[in-house]
């Protein structure tokens, strides 16, 4: 049985499903592996299992896992054990949680269980005395110690309508002005030299804190003298720098801190276990913030609302996130609009900024406020009509901010999700399976924290008099071409640790008797430092690109594989946005076709008869992408998601989820992954949810990960 049906039959009786459920034989070991730490809240654990039982599900495992999830609090997801000064409110309906947890959440408003919904008549009170926020705790405490408990509780039931109704404040109206966001830490003052460039050419490498790697690759190592050659190719390869330890319990002095908002539709289509999942998810995107990493949470439906403001990952930080993820509840339409206007506010606000910043958007709908009418005649969304101002590429003075967007089961809008990312400089995501949701989100989170290099900009300039260049490949990466065809950039944004990057630069070679090596090209690359805020310039000359001029040639010359292989990455992501436009028009035949006939160009390359990872892993996904457009309805539901996410992964060499599966053992999904995404998604796997363990020292020795050499 093929991998993507065999992922199918898992999925369709449970077995993927990363949450409390586990097999029977499995049941009295998992005691064992999740003792002490958190689990899924009682309401999560009991809409996954309602969606597993009607999959097929044995009841007696189903009974049985949730026996394991009984005794955690539905709202911080912390085990609840009397006598250990946590006390217990148990509700008319049954349902316990943390009494400080409860009273926090009738605090806000909410007189009913978080569980079942019911209405209580009676209602728990925390006093004034019990709101001091807990001391921050160091790193140690934050991953591993169990949380902070205020001694100084005075415990208080209400019984509704006993008092006015005043005396249950509800959530304060939202601010005109969203400044108040947490402080972040203030490091080191930079040395006076910091804000001179740095050369790291050879001579003052050690002042840099890990450079971007830079090589050439002409497609031909000669050319003879009395030929010339239209469009000679040459691949720019870069690599950035090996990651500095973001999971060390020493703290975070190595990394760079994020500013992350995350824009989530709770409309009605998100009820049962789609809510569920997505609480969490973003559990296990809070447990792996670090204390000086900032989070806000957007939650939309047919308004949109700010659940509270950018707050540093401390231990008490992440448990009023956890509280507000875990009260959510699904109801109304899909106005991504406002949804995404609020996270844009939220960082346009800041009074304080982080290094990195970025977006994440998911929606299972489409967005049923904001349409125009199409030529067709079909009401659509437009991108343009929902992104704020702001978040537009061409705006000048914008926020610079990407939004990676992720499209939830079959009925999203992909082209609309696509669309925002593209715009942003985000990647695109096609959550096919509900249950690969939070496994997704820790591929994205792994990228996001391990960010080493800032504003990358690529300058290539000509050295023979003579040459010219004639084309740029790369892919969504803007580039400018200068009037005289001597010099480009390109504009590749922020590095993720050990990420690559390749460019194609075509150039007129012309005839030359008069040398017998020919310079072409020289690199520069220029970089911002997160950590340091230094800014670096690289400009050695090993890094010019030179091809020798013999007279004559008694054989062809090999192609370079590495220039070959990149070329079929370019060629494949321009066929599949060639299929994805005749899909469109309803021509699927033709869109298959065109498929088919890039997957056999590829097959006769250089690179394919080598058997290079990179290009067998293209061929597979194209003829997964034929099969997506089988008809009309299995292209709508499965195969344009699909294709959008296969382009915005190609063409910006960053990896995304599509299909059922995250796992690094899948040709068609880890083309890009980097070894921070890896350990994230392991972790996702493998791990207890809320107890972030830190990867293996020895993270590079992973051979079962198969992941290729780019080169």
């Amino acid at each position: 049985m093929g991998g993507s049906k065999w992922l199918k039959v898992k999925l369709g009786i449970g077995l993927k499903l990363n949450s409390c459920l586990q097999s029977p034989g499995m049941i009295e070991d998992s005691s064992t592996r999740y003792s002490g730490a958190p689990l899924l809240s009682p309401v999560v654990a009991r809409e996954i299992v309602s969606a597993g039982s009607s999959s097929g599900i044995n009841a007696t495992q189903t009974s049985a896992s949730l026996k394991v999830c009984e005794k955690i609090c539905a709202i911080c997801l912390v085990t609840m054990k009397p006598g250990h000064g946590h006390a217990i409110f148990t509700a008319e309906c049954s349902h316990s949680f943390h009494f400080r947890c409860i009273a926090s959440n009738v605090k806000h408003g909410r007189q009913s269980c978080p569980v079942c919904r019911a209405k209580w008549n009676e209602v728990p009170f925390q006093s004034p005395a019990s709101s001091k926020s807990p001391t921050r705790q160091g790193r140690n405490n934050v991953y591993g110690s169990s949380r902070p408990h205020n001694p100084e509780v005075f415990l208080r039931i209400r019984r509704r309508g006993a008092e006015t109704r005043h005396t249950i404040p509800h959530q304060s109206s939202d601010p005109d002005l969203y400044d108040d966001d947490d402080e972040v830490e203030v490091r080191e003052e930079s040395s006076p030299n910091r804000e001179k460039p740095l050369l790291c050419d050879g001579i003052q490498k050690d002042d840099c804190n890990g450079e971007v790697e830079i090589e050439t690759y002409p497609e031909v190592p000669a050319v003879p003298k009395l030929k010339s050659r239209e469009n000679f190719l040459v691949l720019v390869h870069l690599k950035a720098p090996v990651f500095g330890g973001r999971f060390s319990p020493e703290g975070q002095t190595s990394i760079a801190p994020i500013d992350l908002v995350t824009v989530l539709d709770i409309s009605g289509s998100m009820s049962g276990s789609k809510l569920a999942l997505l609480k969490r998810a973003m559990g296990f995107v809070i447990q792996n913030l670090g204390p000086l990493d900032r989070l806000s949470v957007v939650a939309f439906s047919s308004t949109a609302r700010r659940l509270f403001p950018l707050r540093r990952m401390t231990d008490s930080g992440r448990e009023q996130a956890l509280q507000a993820v875990n009260s959510l509840s699904s109801n109304g339409g899909t106005n991504i609009a406002e949804g995404l206007k609020k996270g844009a506010k939220v960082m346009a606000d800041r009074k304080f900024k982080n290094a990195v910043s970025s977006m994440i958007l998911l929606s299972d709908g489409q967005d049923s406020y904001s349409t125009i009418i199409s030529n067709g005649g079909t009401s659509r969304s437009h991108f343009k009509s929902l992104l704020p101002v702001s978040m537009h590429r061409d705006c000048t003075s914008g926020l610079r901010i990407p939004v990676h967007t992720f499209g939830f089961g079959a009925d999203h809008d992909a082209a609309l999700m696509h669309s925002i990312s593209e715009e942003t400089g985000g990647t695109f995501s096609f959550i096919e399976a509900e249950s690969v949701v939070q496994d997704a989100f820790a591929q994205c989170l792994g990228g996001l924290l391990s960010v080493v290099s800032q504003e990358v900009k690529l300058e290539i300039e000509c050295i023979h008099p003579l040459l010219r260049l004639t084309s740029v490949k790369s892919g969504s990466y803007n580039s400018i071409l200068s009037s005289d065809n001597r010099e480009a950039s390109i504009e590749v944004g922020d590095l993720y640790a050990e990420e690559e990057r390749d460019f194609l630069v075509g150039i007129n070679v012309p005839v030359d008797e008069s040398i017998d090596q020919m310079s072409l090209l020289k690199i520069r690359c220029f970089y911002k430092n997160p950590i340091s805020k230094s800014s670096v310039a690289q400009h050695s000359t090993s890094n010019d690109v030179r091809i020798q001029r013999p007279l004559s040639m008694s054989e062809t010359p090999l192609v370079s594989i590495s220039v070959d292989k990149q070329r079929n990455r370019f060629r494949c992501a321009e066929a599949m946005a060639e299929a994805k436009a005749a899909a469109e028009r309803g021509d699927l035949a033709s869109a298959t076709t065109i498929l088919e006939t890039c997957r056999h160009q590829l097959s006769e390359t250089v690179s394919a008869k080598e058997g290079d990872a990179l290009v067998q892993a293209l061929i597979l996904e194209l003829q997964e992408m034929q099969q997506r457009m089988a008809n009309r309805q299995v292209y709508e539901s499965l195969g344009r998601a699909y294709v959008l996410s296969g382009i915005s992964s190609h063409t910006r060499q960053r990896t995304t989820t599509r299909g059922h599966s995250t796992d690094s053992g899948s040709n068609l999904v880890n083309m890009y992954q980097t070894p921070t995404m890896i350990d994230m998604v392991n972790l996702s796997q493998t791990m207890s949810f809320g107890a972030p363990l830190f990867p293996p020292k020895n993270r590079h020795s992973r051979s079962s990960l198969a992941r290729h050499d780019p080169r």
